[in-house]
C-alpha cells in the first residue's frame, strides 16, 4: 500500500470517529446525561422550591414508597374520605402555595408563576419546633392531616428518620401567625406535663434502670422505619422547667432525633441563609421560655420553639436541648 493511500484511510478513519463522536454528544444533555438516564438519589435530600439539598441524615420524602404526602386531598389512613373529619374550610387542601406577607408584586408573580429559590430566600426566615404529643411520626400524620386538616414540611420520628411532606416553598399550616415566614417540624414526642402520669404510661424502664419508650397497645402500627427500634430518651432523667410560667417536666428526645434535627437544621440554614442558628434568647443570653409579642415576633429570624410563636402553647417543651441542636448546627456550618 502506497504512503498516500495509507493516508487516505487513515483520514476517513479519524473523519468516521469524529463524526461517531459528535453525533453521540449530540445525544446528550447540556450536563453530558443521556435521554432516559436515571438520577439517582442517595436517600438524605430535601427538597427546596424544586431543588434537592444533602443533609446527611436519612430523609423520606412524600413522593418516596412508605412517605408521608400532604399535597394527597384524601385521607390516607381512609382514602375514601375526602375531607378530614375536623376540619372547618371545605376546600381539600392542608396547605397554601402563596404566603401572605409577601408583597404584592411578589406575590402576583408567584401566583402567576411559582416560586424560585431566591425568592423563598428573601422571604423564609424562622424554623418552628414542635413536639408532636403523638408518639410517632405515622399516628403524627393521622392526627394532622386526617383528623384536623392541618400540615407541616417535616416530621422527625424516633429513630432519626425525617419525613418531608411538602416541598419547603409551601405554606404549611402548624405555627399559626408563623405559617408566612416559617418552617415547621414535628418530633415524635409525647411532650411535657404537669405531673408524671402520662409520661409513666408511655414510658418503661429496663432492669438497669434506663427509660424507653413503651407504644401503647392501642397503636397497632407504628411505622418507625428501623425494625425493632428502641427508642431511649437522651438524658435517663425526665427535665424539669417553666415554659409560659407553669412548671413542666418532660422526657429528652432520642439521640438519634438530635443527630438529624442538628443536620436538618444546618441544611435549612444553607439552603435559607435567613434561618439564623440562634434561639430566642433573654438580654442575659438564657433561653427565653414565654411567647413574642408581635413586635418582637416581627424582629426575629432565626430558629424557635412553638411556644415562642403562641402564648398556650408548650413545645418543644423543657426537655428539647436547644444548645445542643444550635451549636451542633453551628459547627456544620463553618
Amino acid at each position: 500500500m502506497s504512503r498516500i493511500a495509507s493516508t487516505r484511510k487513515q483520514l476517513q478513519l479519524i473523519t468516521t470517529t469524529a463524526i461517531a463522536l459528535t453525533t453521540l454528544t449530540g445525544c446528550l444533555g447540556p450536563q453530558g446525561f443521556a435521554p432516559g438516564e436515571r438520577l439517582e438519589r442517595v436517600g438524605d435530600e430535601i427538597v427546596v422550591a424544586g431543588q434537592l439539598f444533602h443533609t446527611g441524615a436519612p430523609v423520606v420524602l412524600w413522593m418516596d414508597k412508605g412517605g408521608y404526602d400532604a399535597y394527597r386531598v384524601e385521607c390516607k389512613f381512609d382514602p375514601e374520605v375526602m375531607h378530614p373529619k375536623r376540619q372547618k374550610d371545605p376546600k381539600p387542601n392542608r396547605y397554601s402555595s402563596v404566603r401572605g406577607h409577601l408583597p404584592e408584586d411578589v406575590k402576583a408573580d408567584v401566583q402567576s408563576n411559582g416560586w424560585s429559590l431566591e425568592e423563598l430566600q428573601d422571604h423564609i426566615d424562622l424554623f418552628v419546633i414542635h413536639y408532636d404529643v403523638c408518639g410517632t411520626s405515622r399516628q403524627c400524620f393521622k392526627v394532622l392531616h386526617d383528623l384536623r386538616g392541618l400540615s407541616v414540611q417535616f416530621m422527625l420520628d424516633l429513630d432519626g428518620t425525617i419525613y418531608q411532606t411538602l416541598d419547603l416553598k409551601e405554606r404549611a399550616w402548624h405555627a399559626g401567625s408563623a405559617n408566612d415566614r416559617s418552617v415547621g417540624i414535628e418530633i415524635a414526642n409525647i411532650g411535657a406535663y404537669k405531673n408524671m402520669d402520662t409520661l409513666n404510661k408511655w414510658y418503661s424502664k429496663d432492669e438497669d434502670g434506663r427509660p424507653y419508650v413503651t407504644l401503647p397497645k392501642w397503636m397497632k402500627k407504628d411505622g418507625i422505619k428501623t425494625p425493632d427500634y428502641v427508642a431511649r430518651p437522651a438524658r435517663d432523667e425526665p427535665v424539669k422547667g417553666n415554659i409560659q410560667g407553669t412548671d413542666l417536666i418532660q422526657y429528652d428526645l432520642t439521640d438519634a432525633q438530635y443527630e438529624s434535627l442538628i443536620k436538618l437544621t444546618a441544611t435549612l440554614n444553607a439552603a435559607l441563609p435567613k434561618i439564623e442558628l440562634d434561639y430566642p434568647r433573654n438580654d442575659d443570653g438564657t433561653l427565653r421560655t414565654v411567647a413574642f409579642d408581635e413586635a418582637e415576633m416581627a424582629d426575629y429570624s432565626g430558629v424557635l420553639g412553638h411556644y415562642h410563636v403562641t402564648k398556650r402553647k408548650t413545645d418543644p417543651g423543657p426537655a428539647f436541648d436547644w444548645d445542643r441542636v444550635i451549636n451542633g448546627a453551628r459547627k456544620l456550618s463553618r
